[in-house]
C-alpha cells in the first residue's frame, strides 16, 4: 500500500509540470495580448495610443520577453515565493485576488459533493434493491430531470422560490454586509444561510449520475454468487448488503469521483454568474476576456492542481475500498 501511495505521489511531479505549461501557454500564444487589448479600448474613446506608448506598457508588463522566460519568471515566483504575478486588469498582486474566490471555490464544490454522496447513494441503493418497482420509477424520473435540466434555468427557479416564499436576499454567497467583513461567526452562518442554493443546483445534474452509476453496478453485483452465498450463512440482509456488493458497486463511482469533483469546478461558472457568486468561476471568464494573462493562467493552474489532487484522493480511496488494488500494488 505504502508502494502504491508513492507512486500515485511521484507520479503528481511531472503532471504539474505538464499542467503549469499548458496553462501558461494556452493563455499566451492567441494572438495579441493585454497592451493591445488597451489600445484597442483606449481607441474606442478615441484616446489613441502611440507607438512609443504600446512598447512602454509591453515593457512595464513584461510582455516584451520571449515566452520561455516569461513562463520560467512565473512559475519559479510561485515556487519560490507563492507569487502568482500581477493582474493587469486589477492592478493587484493575483494572490491578493486568488485564495478569497479558491476557498470560497472548494466549499461550494465540497458541500455539492457532500449533497451528492448523502443523496444519491441511499437512493441508488435502494432503487436497485427495489428495482422495477414504483419507487424505483420516480427515482428514475427524477434522475433524468436532474440531468436534462440545465443548471441555470434550476438557479433562477431557486432564486425565485427563496425569494417570493422565504424572503431570503439572493445572490451572492454573502448579506452585503458580509462582504467585505473579517471572518467571523455571523459570516459563517451568513455563508451557510446563502450556500443551499448553488449547493442543490451543482449537485442536482451530479446526484442524477451518481444515482443511475450505483443502481446498474449494484443490479449487476446482486445476483453474483459470493452474496448468494452470503445469504445462504443467514446473514442478515442489511449487513450483507452493506458489506460486499455495495461496496464493490461503489469501485466505479470512488474511481469517478475526481471527475465530479472537476465537473462542479468548471461547470459551476454559468451558475455563479446568474447567482452572483463570488467563486472563481466569473474572475476567470473576465480574465480569459481581457486576457490577463497571469490572472488567467494561475486560475487555470490552481483548478487543475485540485483536480490532480482530486485524482490522488480518487486513487487512493479505490485502494482502500478494494483490497485486490492493494495486493497488486504490493
Amino acid at each position: 500500500m505504502l508502494r502504491f501511495v508513492l507512486r500515485r505521489i511521484v507520479y503528481i511531479i511531472p503532471t504539474l509540470i505538464a499542467v503549469s505549461l499548458i496553462s501558461f501557454f494556452v493563455i499566451a500564444l492567441p494572438p495579441g495580448d493585454f497592451v493591445d487589448r488597451l489600445a484597442i479600448e483606449a481607441a474606442k474613446k478615441g484616446d489613441y495610443l502611440t507607438g512609443a506608448e504600446i512598447v512602454a506598457l509591453r515593457s512595464a508588463y513584461g510582455l516584451d520577453q520571449p515566452l520561455l522566460t516569461q513562463y520560467w519568471r512565473w512559475i519559479t515566483d510561485i515556487v519560490t515565493r507563492g507569487d502568482f504575478g500581477y493582474s493587469f486588469s486589477w492592478q493587484l498582486p493575483v494572490s491578493d485576488l486568488i485564495w478569497q474566490r479558491l476557498g470560497l471555490t472548494t466549499i461550494l464544490s465540497l458541500a455539492s459533493l457532500v449533497f451528492i454522496w448523502i443523496v444519491a447513494i441511499p437512493i441508488g441503493i435502494y432503487s436497485a434493491v427495489r428495482r422495477y418497482s414504483l419507487q424505483d420509477y420516480v427515482f428514475t424520473t427524477l434522475g433524468f430531470f436532474g440531468v436534462a435540466v440545465p443548471n441555470f434555468l434550476l438557479a433562477l427557479v431557486l432564486m425565485y422560490v427563496a425569494y417570493a416564499h422565504f424572503g431570503q436576499a439572493v445572490g451572492g454567497l454573502f448579506s452585503p454586509q458580509c462582504i467585505e467583513a473579517p471572518w467571523s461567526v455571523d459570516r459563517v452562518l451568513d455563508l451557510l444561510g446563502h450556500l443551499w442554493i448553488p449547493m442543490v443546483v451543482l449537485g442536482t445534474a451530479g446526484t442524477a449520475s451518481v444515482i443511475r452509476t450505483i443502481r446498474a453496478n449494484l443490479i449487476d453485483e446482486l445476483p453474483k454468487p459470493y452474496v448468494m452465498a452470503a445469504r445462504s450463512k443467514g446473514m442478515r440482509e442489511t449487513r450483507l448488503l452493506i458489506k460486499y456488493p455495495v461496496r464493490q458497486a461503489l469501485n466505479p463511482f470512488v474511481s469517478g469521483m475526481n471527475d465530479i469533483f472537476v465537473d462542479l469546478v468548471s461547470g459551476s461558472t454559468i451558475v455563479s454568474i446568474v447567482l452572483g457568486l463570488q467563486t472563481t468561476g466569473p474572475l476567470l471568464l473576465d480574465a480569459l476576456r481581457t486576457q490577463d494573462m497571469h490572472m488567467a493562467a494561475s486560475f487555470i493552474l490552481m483548478l487543475s492542481v485540485l483536480g490532480v489532487v482530486g485524482t490522488l484522493v480518487s486513487d487512493l480511496l479505490l485502494a482502500w475500498l478494494d483490497p485486490r488494488i492493494r495486493y497488486a500494488q504490493g
